[in-house]
């Protein structure tokens, strides 16, 4: 059931979430929207234990992940949280000596320390970004996410002395590096900062002709609103991501796949599978990835129709594909083993089968609490939540492994 229009009008409410005071806040919100606690539960990704836990003072929310979880699940209005915020980058909808846009102003003055713009120095920032991305497979975006920023900057410093053909491969190069900070955002699950990164990569890309990049920004909005349970949006973006001129086939087919993705999560068993049929084609034959699709292949759709068949309660199909997807990828790339490691327990979870779905949800709970929060730990909170409700008594191992960890 969700909340009351006027629940956050409430003056103990509003009392209870500026303190942080989150027994109050799960008390007194379930008595303004007549909820129970597994049914709360369910909206923050918590198992109805826990939420038992928190509202007795029995266990105290620490971890950024579980309040984010509450503020999310909640949807808390900003302005009752304390704190301050990250900037973020503007948008590129920006008007020279009209609009002004602080974040961009601020990089043109960082200078290159030095630095000198030609051939080798723009292959040498190439070759480091695409190191940068192999090393977040296996550390993380919350380690990534500093250093490449901090090399970001450097790049952006070398702006002004940008002339002619090292200007487009330059414009090339951030447009590249915004997407990627991008997509680290979206990995710590900070939807403004993502869209702000993926408008400047957007906009850079269309300045450099960049098709297979504009695409692939697209396509990661997709992603995005995937994210946040939009179907509707997501096969639009993926839609348009797919028809962008100059992307490459490898590029149409994650947008394509991304359409699937939004079909199956509004339900729509035949023009999921229809996009999902389309893009195995396409990648079957496809020989033109770009340095940032490094990692995308058959392994991976397959891994990407199994979180299809998740949403569409194939319990079967989604445990075949998740497999037939994890076995194919290395394993350096630890995020996203721990994220279809948690998918692969929840189509366990669903299929009936609790055994195997604690026994995935172990193997991967390590990599999950290191470097997959908020995502793959969340997926972990759901399975919990659904072995609970089945009554299987794994879902009570599960939920402790968790609190050890969380």
């Amino acid at each position: 059931m969700e909340p009351e229009p006027n629940v956050w009008a409430h003056p103990g409410l509003r009392a209870a979430t500026a303190a942080e005071d989150w027994p109050a806040v799960l008390k007194t919100w379930r008595a303004l929207t007549r909820i129970d606690q597994s049914r709360l539960g369910a909206l923050v990704g918590l198992s109805q234990p826990d939420v038992s836990a928190i509202e007795n003072r029995r266990r105290t929310v620490t971890s950024t992940e579980v309040r984010q979880r509450l503020v999310d699940g909640l949807r808390i209005p900003v302005e009752l949280l304390g704190g301050t915020k990250e900037p973020v980058p503007l948008p590129s909808l920006v008007l020279p000596e009209v609009v002004a846009d602080p974040a961009m102003d601020r990089l043109r003055r960082v200078h290159g320390d030095g630095m000198r713009l030609d051939v080798d120095s723009l292959e040498a920032m190439e070759g480091l970004l695409a190191a940068h991305r192999r090393a977040e497979d296996t550390l993380g975006s919350r380690v990534m996410n500093g250093v490449v920023t901090a090399q970001f900057e450097k790049v952006a410093g070398l702006y002004d002395q940008a002339r002619g053909p090292l200007a487009d491969r330059l414009v090339k190069l951030l447009a590249e590096y915004a997407q990627f900070l991008a997509w680290m955002a979206q990995d710590q699950d900070n939807a403004p900062a993502a869209l702000g990164w993926f408008d400047r990569s957007y906009d850079w890309a269309l300045e450099a002709g960049y098709g297979d990049m504009a695409a692939t920004t697209m396509s990661m909005k997709a992603h995005l609103a995937w994210s946040k349970g939009n179907g509707r949006r997501c096969v639009r973006l993926g839609e348009a991501a797919a028809s962008t001129a100059g992307a490459s086939d490898a590029t149409r087919a994650m947008a394509i796949q991304m359409a699937g993705r939004g079909h199956a999560l509004d339900g729509d068993t035949r023009d999921a599978y229809r996009k999902l049929d389309e893009a195995q084609k396409i990648i079957e034959n496809a020989s033109d990835a770009p340095p940032w699709l490094y990692f995308y292949g058959e392994s991976w759709l397959a891994a990407q129709r199994g979180m299809a068949d998740v949403h569409l309660s194939n319990w079967a199909g989604a445990i075949d594909n998740l497999k037939t997807g994890l076995a194919g990828f290395p394993m350096a790339f630890r995020r996203d083993r721990a994220w279809y490691g948690a998918c692969l327990a929840h189509a366990c979870a669903g299929a009936g089968e609790a055994e195997a779905a604690l026994k995935t949800a172990l193997d991967i709970i390590i990599d999950a609490s290191e470097i997959g929060r908020p995502h793959a730990w969340g997926e972990l909170h759901t399975v919990a939540a659904l072995l609970l409700r089945r009554r299987a008594h794994e879902g009570r191992t599960l939920v402790d492994a968790l609190a050890d960890l969380d």
